[in-house]
Parts: C-alpha cells; sequence; structure tokens
C-alpha cells in the first residue's frame, strides 16, 4: 500500500488518499478518526486517475520528474501571454493572515477565493481587488509581493497553531487598502499549544486546516503536512517508533 495524494480540507475535513493494488480509496480525516500505518520506503507515488493507480518505482518523491506537472501560474508575475483559459476569468487578490502575524499577498480566480483561502489554512483574510483577468490580478499582485510575501512556509503555519492573529498588526495593514470582502475561518483546533511537527500517519485525528492535520498519540498533539506523507509505502498497524513528545505530556 501507498499514500498517493490528498486533499486539503475546504467544505469538510481533509483527506489522505491509499493506493492498494492499483484501487485507490480516501481516508477521511474527520475530528476523531484514528489512522494506524507504519510508514515504510518512500519513492514517486506514481499517477491516479479517479478510483485507479498506476505505481512508479523511482526514487524521487513525492513525484518524480515524469509525474511532476508544473502549473504555468506558479511564478507569474503578470508578463505572460495568458496561457490557460482560466486566465481570462474575473480574479480577485486577496490577503490572508497566518497567525501570528503573516501576512501574505494573493490571486485566485473569484469563484474559488473562499475555497483558495481555505485550502490555505489562513486564519483571516481579505478581498481587496476585483480584476478581469489573471494576468492584471498578477501585477498586482507582484506590485504588493515587492513589500509583502506572495508565499508562507508550512513550518511557518504550523507555529502559529494554537496562537491567535495579531489583530492590531493585521488592521494596520488592512488600513493601506479598501477590502470588499473579510473573513474570519474557525477550523476547530482547540489546541493549548503548538502542535509537534512530524510525519506520521499513527494517531487520533484532533482537526484539519488546509493540508495540515493534527494528530494526538500519547498525550502529545503532533502536526503532519499531507504532503509529507505521499510516496511512502505504509503497512496496517501502529508505528512504534518513538517520537518527540510535547512538555505537556509528561
Amino acid at each position: 500500500m501507498q499514500f498517493v495524494g490528498y486533499r486539503p480540507g475546504v467544505e469538510g475535513p481533509a483527506t489522505l488518499s491509499l493506493a492498494d493494488e492499483g484501487v485507490v480509496r480516501r481516508l477521511d480525516l474527520a475530528p476523531g478518526a484514528e489512522l494506524a500505518y507504519t510508514l515504510g520506503e518512500r519513492h514517486c507515488a506514481g499517477v491516479v486517475e479517479g478510483d485507479e493507480h498506476r505505481a512508479c518505482p523511482a526514487e524521487d518523491a513525492p513525484y518524480c520528474f515524469r509525474h511532476t506537472s508544473t502549473w504555468a501560474c506558479a511564478r507569474c508575475a503578470g508578463d505572460c501571454s495568458k496561457p490557460l483559459s482560466a486566465c481570462d476569468e474575473e480574479h480577485a487578490v486577496y490577503l490572508a493572515a497566518f497567525a501570528r502575524d503573516t501576512f501574505k499577498v494573493g490571486v485566485t480566480r473569484s469563484w474559488r477565493l473562499e475555497t483558495r483561502l481555505k485550502e490555505q489554512g489562513a486564519d483571516r483574510a481579505a478581498h481587496i481587488r476585483t480584476v478581469s483577468d489573471g494576468r492584471r490580478a498578477r501585477r498586482i499582485e507582484a506590485a504588493i509581493a515587492e513589500d509583502l510575501t506572495d508565499r508562507v512556509r508550512v513550518s511557518t503555519k504550523l507555529a502559529g497553531m494554537g496562537r491567535e492573529v495579531d489583530t492590531a498588526a493585521w488592521e494596520e495593514l488592512l488600513s493601506e487598502f479598501d477590502p470588499i470582502e473579510r473573513f474570519a475561518f474557525d477550523y476547530g483546533l482547540d489546541l493549548s499549544e503548538q502542535p509537534v511537527p512530524e510525519t506520521l500517519a499513527t494517531g487520533t485525528v484532533v482537526g484539519t486546516k488546509g493540508k495540515l492535520v493534527v494528530l494526538e498519540r500519547g498525550g502529545t498533539a503532533y502536526g503532519v503536512n499531507l504532503r509529507d506523507l505521499v510516496g511512502y509505502d505504509v503497512s496496517e498497524g501502529a508505528s512504534e517508533r518513538e517520537r518527540q513528545a510535547s512538555l505537556g505530556s509528561f
């Protein structure tokens, strides 16, 4: 068996895709769900089409060069020829806040705005501009990104779990713009301290936030990036490997 993909939590909890002899099933990571898998070797996750999986033995993980697709907009700054049909759709420019005081600028198609924010696990957000196409949106994003980041590391998101957004700093940033709409998200994670960063698939699901899942095991909450699980061969049964524990578990 192999973990071959994931889906961030948006309208519901995140899911983790598990392939077994070419058949894919999705593990629902709803609060209270139990995971009991031991990680083995990691290699390319291959290809998933619907509920079918084609394995790949390449050592690169989570995907080898043959199975890695590059999103045309990943590094776009508005100096493109609008290569995708979606480029001509209406786009929103937004600001997103991640606890405690990390703020980023981003763009997405207008109809996907709230979905995109939840995919990233944003704590708060503000829609600041609406434009007719993606190229114009990227130009605005690039200008704002000269003073504000346009990407946030997973480690930063994990460090903010269990903390509140710095409201004063957020409001100071928004005072420079004229927000069209504001958002505040509650992912239902009642954490008293930051989860311990770890890569494991054993424990009780506390909740999910974008592509992050919090697992409780032995009195310690672990924060797991679902992407870091993709490509691992797994066997059923709880992992017996010793893990770093939080001080609160003693």
